[in-house]
């Protein structure tokens, strides 16, 4: 019995860990990319795009999971899309009735979170072929690794065009800003070398 519970406690850890780290859906598996690289000039619209794409990623696969045992192989996409297009619909109408000035911001990435490979990629890959809480786990997971990643980025890139971070000042008053960090080619630099750190990181690791 407490053999069976460590294995089972164990799976669970792992599956956690796994969207952290080992399968990040950004660094390891470069899934996401269009929000990654749009919404990350500072940290608070990367921070609502993350908890969006939590919400959406455990919503869709407990539906998934519960629904998976009903799934025909040709219909499995468009029931995947229907469902996943609920829950952003109510994440970006949340947005609007309560958060108007972000959801401005976000502009149409928060509607694009439908065709967001990382969501669908998990209700193929876990949700319909797992029971309710590993599909849990797992969008819990990943959905977090997503989120640290956008707000890793996100970070690097405001402190760097603004001094500041969260609209808090933490550089000196003669930083001079570097207004590259807020244009596109600041997010594919700085994308570009938290990559290649991670790749280092992960061959000593190895």
């Amino acid at each position: 019995m407490t053999k069976n519970s460590d294995t089972t406690a164990g799976i669970y850890k792992e599956t956690l860990l796994a969207g952290l780290w080992r399968e990040n859906p950004v660094f390891r598996l470069l899934l996401g990319m269009c929000p990654t690289l749009a919404v990350t000039a500072a940290v608070k619209p990367a921070l609502t795009m993350g908890l969006c794409v939590i919400f959406v990623l455990l919503c869709s696969n407990i539906v998934v999971s519960l629904m998976r045992n009903l799934l025909k192989p040709h219909l499995r996409i468009l029931m995947f899309t229907l469902t996943i297009a609920t829950f952003v619909t109510i994440a970006d109408l949340f947005l609007k009735a309560f958060a108007l000035r972000m959801s401005e911001t976000l502009g149409p990435y928060v509607p694009l979170i439908i065709v967001n490979c990382i969501i669908i990629c998990r209700a193929e890959a876990c949700a319909s072929k797992n029971g309710l809480l590993v599909s849990f786990i797992d969008a819990l997971g990943m959905g977090v690794g997503f989120t640290l990643t956008l707000c890793v980025l996100a970070g690097v890139r405001e402190v760097l065009s603004t001094g500041a971070i969260w609209e808090i000042s933490i550089l000196p008053a003669g930083f001079v800003p570097w207004a590259a960090m807020r244009m596109p080619v600041g997010a594919f630099i700085t994308l570009g070398l938290l990559l290649g750190l991670v790749n280092v990181l992960s061959r000593k690791k190895a």
